[in-house]
């Protein structure tokens, strides 16, 4: 890491150089050495990316298929598919597969791949992080799904709420599984939000400074902010459940003195928030992508940068609405009820600028564009349905029905899983250089809203007639037949649709139109790049003037002029620049790390820990410590190399 004391003298650079020497050179550099060596050790925020996204497509993939064995279940009345147990298993695992192994890593996965290309940068800040926090990722999925396949799944729900899920209810392994499982989720999203949070501050393109971040940015940084504070308080309940259930404490245990409801706080602590850093990213995929359907930038993008922040700081004051039944004292209630009702405001702001950006602009047919705009209409729906619940005397009506399922679902599908259809169809080309097929991807967008809305808002309705949540069958005569059937058709014809996706992306994978480097004339500088990027992303660090670089010759925004094809070269090790924080400007070349299993070994080792802390065995747990401890000082041991630039930028 050396001090930049002369950043003006910099060689222009065409796209050309892409072929050139110059670019061979940063490829040998910048390129995952090939064999099972690089696989499991490489750093390459793309190659991660993909990996995150993958993963939570494949765990989104066996989440549906639980959600589908569930509704022929639901389908009719006294329905044999299930018994009891198993549906417990299976709904309480499919709930922590959608809302944790799901919902966040997809968001992950495309900020991995997109920030330093969208940033203008060579890679993540901290790149073994990067690869340490997907291994941790993976690593806790696999531990949660190795207790549901030998029958000790999580049985309580994605909630888990206590006594239920305490030993003397509970004596199995089943939420000893989802405990530990979930403490290792949570290492994983720490250390990803720490790696997000100082590459957004540290390593972007000089220029950029905080009123340029793209609205990608702001969402994923916001999100790993909220994740920063709220994770702590859910792996804290989490270990309390543990102790108690091994170690004879009574943190939950009424009859010692222990509160069951201090679950409850916890949990909510954390799982509001969670909400929002499920939903804040996505929504500003779209504030990113639905402007270059529009050919014009977002409305109000400062007011809407804002509503993302302020809708975070509010989410950690709303949590207790989802305790409004509990009888906690009014007083206190009616505050949170307040919080919960204000909260509608920024999430308004968002709506209100995307409809205006849509209104005011040339709005773009296509698929991704389809994606992105029904996103606003379900965003509205959960929304409104969220609001409901907001209020205590609507709460206490539908509390734990299928009302509050239909409007989790609205959520989680209709904003995170939208959003993140139209964001495949829009980034696709630069991961790939190909197109997804158009046609293909009409039948896509219409089985899944079509399904989508015919599956999950009779939920709703069925909530309203009396139906609760968490029953695993229902007699003849309580009028929820029709409605059932309906939501098993409507969840099956969603299924179909997803199926098309996995058709076309397989399809268009090697045989689709080439993209080229900016197929959707967009504006970022991720479409300045070659498709799919290099490993080293840009052949010299561009430099920016303005919100819009590609745009700049037709929005006239500044009198400057962002450098796109010149700049730094960077080219003596893997290095990239980094900028202060406020207003980027360039003041250290920070040498950037190579290839290296040390993340891998150190994530095994420390889920070894957790095996061992599972099955009570010291000897796992001890020599899981040790090894980890050893890769742990390989993996900081200082390199040679480490001192050999120290030149200023000339």
């Amino acid at each position: 890491m050396v001090t930049v004391a002369d950043y003006s003298r910099v060689p222009e650079v065409t796209p050309a150089d892409y072929g050139s020497p110059l670019a061979e050179r940063l490829e040998t550099l910048w390129e995952t050495k090939p064999g099972l060596i690089g696989w499991f050790g490489t750093v390459d925020h793309k190659e991660i990316g993909l990996r995150y996204l993958v993963t939570s497509f494949a765990f989104l993939i066996l989440g549906g298929i639980e959600a589908a064995v569930m509704r022929l279940q639901l389908s009719w009345h006294d329905q044999t598919v299930l018994t009891p147990t198993q549906y417990n298993e299976l709904f309480s695992m499919h709930g922590v597969t959608m809302i944790f192994l799901y919902a966040m890593p997809v968001l992950s996965g495309f900020s991995n791949y997109l920030w330093p290309l969208i940033l203008g940068s060579r890679d993540m800040a901290l790149p073994r992080l990067n690869a340490f926090s997907y291994w941790l990722y993976l690593f806790s999925g696999l531990f949660l799904y190795a207790g549901f396949i030998i029958g000790a799944g999580p049985n309580d729900g994605w909630f888990n709420y206590v006594p239920y899920a305490s030993k003397p209810y509970n004596p199995g392994l089943n939420q000893d599984f989802y405990a530990l499982g979930f403490i290792l989720f949570g290492l994983s999203q720490t250390v990803g939000g720490i790696n997000f949070m100082v590459t957004a501050l540290r390593t972007r393109a000089p220029g950029m400074s905080i009123n340029r971040f793209p609205m990608m940015i702001w969402g994923t940084l916001t999100a790993s902010a909220g994740n920063l504070l709220a994770i702590p308080s859910v792996s804290l309940a989490f270990f309390m459940l543990w102790t108690d259930r091994q170690l004879g404490t009574h943190f939950y245990n009424a009859p010692e003195g222990g509160q069951p409801l201090l679950w409850q706080h916890l949990f909510w602590m954390f799982g509001h928030p969670w909400v929002y850093a499920i939903v804040l990213p996505a929504m500003s995929m779209v504030s990113d992508a639905l402007p270059v359907f529009c050919r014009r930038p977002l409305v109000a993008q400062t007011a809407v940068a804002l509503a993302t922040v302020v809708t975070m700081i509010i989410g950690f004051g709303v949590w207790v609405h989802h305790m409004f039944a509990t009888g906690l004292p009014n007083l206190s209630m009616s505050f949170f009820n307040a919080a919960s009702l204000i909260i509608v405001v920024p999430s308004a702001i968002s709506v209100f600028a995307w409809i205006a950006t849509i209104r005011t602009g040339r709005f773009v047919l296509c698929t991704a564009s389809l994606f992105f705009a029904s996103f606003i209409f379900l965003f509205v729906i959960g929304g409104v349905s969220g609001f409901l619940t907001a209020a205590i005397p609507v709460d206490w009506q539908v509390t734990d029905t299928y009302f509050v399922v239909g409007h989790i679902h609205y959520v989680l599908i209709g904003i995170n899983l939208f959003a993140v259809m139209g964001g495949i169809y829009f980034w696709f080309p630069k991961m790939t250089g190909h197109m997804l097929n158009e046609r293909l991807g009409r039948w896509n967008f219409w089985l899944m809203f079509a399904g989508f809305n015919l599956g999950f808002f009779p939920m709703h309705i069925a909530g309203l007639l009396g139906m609760p949540r968490r029953i695993y069958t229902f007699p003849d005569g309580v009028g929820w037949n029709i409605v059932n059937l309906i939501t098993t058709l409507g969840a099956y014809l969603f299924a179909i649709g997803f199926v098309v996706l996995l058709a076309n992306v397989l399809l268009s994978r090697k045989h689709g139109a080439v993209a080229g480097p900016n197929p959707w004339d967009a504006a970022g500088l991720e479409w300045s790049v070659p498709s799919p990027p290099p490993p080293y992303n840009f052949v010299v660090i561009p430099t920016v003037s303005s919100r819009h670089p590609l745009w700049e010759d037709r929005l006239r925004e500044t009198e400057g002029h962002s450098s796109i094809h010149e700049g730094a070269v960077l080219d003596a090790d893997k290095e990239t620049l980094g900028v202060s924080t406020m207003d980027a400007i360039p003041d250290v070349i920070l040498k950037m790390p190579h290839d290296s299993v040390m993340p891998f070994v150190l994530a095994l080792c420390i889920t070894g820990v957790f095996v061992g802390l599972l099955l009570l065995s010291l000897v796992a747990i001890g020599t899981s410590l040790v090894l980890g401890l050893v890769a742990a000082l390989v993996w900081l041991w200082p390199r040679a190399e480490l001192g050999q630039r120290t030149e200023a930028v000339p």
